[in-house]
């Protein structure tokens, strides 16, 4: 335990000693958003006045830049502003720093009739002139020997800080801070399961008044998870901060920045604090238009439920009209409070905002023509009342049940328990057969058509078939059945047996008994059936006699079927 103490009180004393000694050079000065001062209008600090009766004029100034630090702010001179003035000194001093080979004191003021330059082995750095000391309220040999001293002083200092010596110690520095982190960051993901585990282990509650249970075990459990999550984030943000802080003070390429990483988080949020108070206003405005369109859409959507149900009864509106009535009226409500609230959102004004919608309102107007085309299909055949959900229809050669209508689709079940999905499009061009709709109040005619020849008095006949339907559940017999003639064909006649039922979803079922029933009354009575095809008269008719109609594996009513 005292050996990790001691390791982290060597750590710190590395990470003070590697911090830059900021008196010896400037940090450079920055605006609100993290960027360099491009001009400064007040005397530069740095450079303070002599003892002189003149006065400062205060003139636009940038500044002069060496390895991201600021040495001292100039004006501009005739046609060369502050800027391209301060950049072209701040390149000449930083080819002059990187030669090792000329020693910082050959710096030296040259005094001319009309500048003093500051001059380095020969090279020259800059010219001061007349206007430019009087911007110091100085005279222009003492604003020379200034600038001397700040540059030599400052090319020292950077080329110490790039020394492949101090270079290494920072490698070094870093190395053993990346540990440390590490060794935190799984100190703390250690505590974090220990956590998580002793919430498992039963020891916390639920949380009690009375006998009234405020937060289930599982609730407090969420609560404490979700806040120990973001208590370790909080503290690995902060970690992270002070390790990029420490870390980009070890190299002096990087060390300009570390004192900023913080104004670089805070600048966002403060700009978003500032557009978050300026937008109050609009976001009072929205919340009133989102209340009021709330409570709208809920009296709209209770009068439609009521109107399905039947309370609510308006001349010439069918209740199934309610629900896509009450979809379109919400559709085009929820439009006009986009519309309205539209100049209220942020950012609505901006041209990139502009693109945006005009793109979205290309691309639908390019791709939804056949979306378009089966919405209105569906409210066509929606106020059409071609069909509710429900009924049995025959679309083509398929019959099914209605299961669900959409605006875009359509789902057909079918009697083989098979859900077709039909575009509503190809519904409202397609030949419909509702069987349902009718039904409802007047009963489906289910009809079944048999041939049979001319010795058999069309009587019997007539009386064969009515007595299979009475014979057949699921068929009414109030309308009563009756048989119709339609044919006279060469060589037998065409019988069509019609009769009334109330549940077209039976209808397999209703066909298959009926035919069952249709057979055993001509075998009973001996008559032979001609359908399919009729060729010549048998000697004997082609009928099964009553006595094999439950021939194994058959069985009659009430009897176990199979082999016997």
């Amino acid at each position: 335990m005292r050996s990790g103490w001691k390791m982290l009180a060597v750590w710190v004393i590395l990470v003070a000693l590697a911090v830059p000694a900021w008196g010896e050079a400037a940090p450079p000065v920055q605006d609100a958003k993290g960027k360099e001062a491009p001009v400064q209008t007040a005397p530069a600090k740095e450079i303070p006045p002599q003892t002189t009766p003149a006065k400062a004029v205060a003139v636009p100034m940038a500044p002069v830049m060496l390895g991201g630090n600021r040495l001292f702010s100039y004006p501009g001179y005739h046609t060369l502003s502050p800027e391209e003035r301060a950049a072209r000194i701040s390149e000449r001093i930083t080819r002059l720093a990187e030669d090792e080979t000329i020693r910082t004191a050959a710096i030296t003021a040259v005094d001319g009739d009309d500048s003093t330059d500051i001059m380095a082995d020969g090279r020259g750095i800059m010219a001061i002139f007349e206007s430019d000391a009087r911007a110091f309220a100085v005279s222009r040999q003492q604003l020379a020997r200034t600038i001397v001293g700040e540059l030599r002083a400052a090319i020292d200092q950077y080329r110490e800080a790039r020394a492949p010596k101090n270079i290494v110690h920072g490698v070094v520095k870093t190395a053993i801070a990346t540990l440390l982190l590490l060794v935190v960051l799984f100190l703390m993901r250690m505590l974090f399961r220990k956590f998580l585990v002793l919430l498992a282990s039963g020891k916390v509650r639920a949380i009690h008044f009375q006998n009234f249970e405020v937060l289930r075990l599982e609730q407090v459990r969420s609560i404490l998870i979700a806040g120990m999550r973001g208590l370790r984030l909080v503290i690995v943000l902060v970690l992270l901060y002070l390790y990029l802080h420490v870390v980009l003070g070890f190299f002096p390429w990087t060390r300009p920045f570390s004192g900023q990483i913080l104004s670089y988080l805070l600048v966002p949020l403060q700009t978003m604090e500032m557009g978050v108070l300026d937008y109050i206003p609009n976001l009072i405005f929205l919340v009133v238009l989102s209340l009021v369109s709330y409570y709208v859409i809920k009296f709209m959507r209770l009068i439609s439920v009521e109107v399905e149900k039947g309370n609510i009864a308006f001349p010439g509106f069918y209740r199934e009209w309610a629900k896509p009535t009450y979809k379109i009226a919400r559709f085009l409500f929820i439009a006009f409070v986009a519309v309205v609230a539209f100049p209220y959102f942020p950012g609505s004004n901006s041209p990139a905002f502009k693109g945006i919608t005009i793109f979205l309102g290309v691309l639908l107007s390019l791709g939804s023509s056949s979306t378009v085309s089966n919405i209105i299909a569906g409210l066509d055949m929606t106020y059409r009342r071609a069909f509710i959900q429900g009924d049995w229809i025959k679309i083509g050669d398929l019959v099914g049940q209605v299961a669900r209508t959409r605006l875009l689709v359509t789902h057909l079940k079918t009697f083989k328990n098979e859900e077709v999905v039909f575009p509503n499009a190809s519904l409202l061009n397609s030949h419909v057969t509702n069987f349902s709709s009718l039904a409802r109040e007047h009963g489906l005619i289910l009809h079944s058509s048999i041939t049979i020849g001319y010795n058999t008095p069309w009587r019997q006949v007539h009386a064969f078939l009515l007595q299979a339907a009475q014979r057949t559940s699921g068929l009414l017999q109030d309308p009563p059945p009756f048989v119709l003639q339609t044919a006279l064909d060469d060589f037998y006649v065409r019988y069509e047996l019609n009769a009334y039922t109330s549940s077209p979803e039976r209808m397999l079922d209703i066909y298959s008994e009926l035919h069952q029933h249709i057979q055993d009354a001509f075998n009973e009575f001996e008559v032979q059936i001609m359908s399919p095809h009729y060729v010549f008269d048998p000697k004997s008719p082609a009928v099964v006699p009553k006595e094999r109609w439950y021939v194994p594996p058959a069985a009659a009513p009430g009897e176990p079927s199979g082999p016997r």
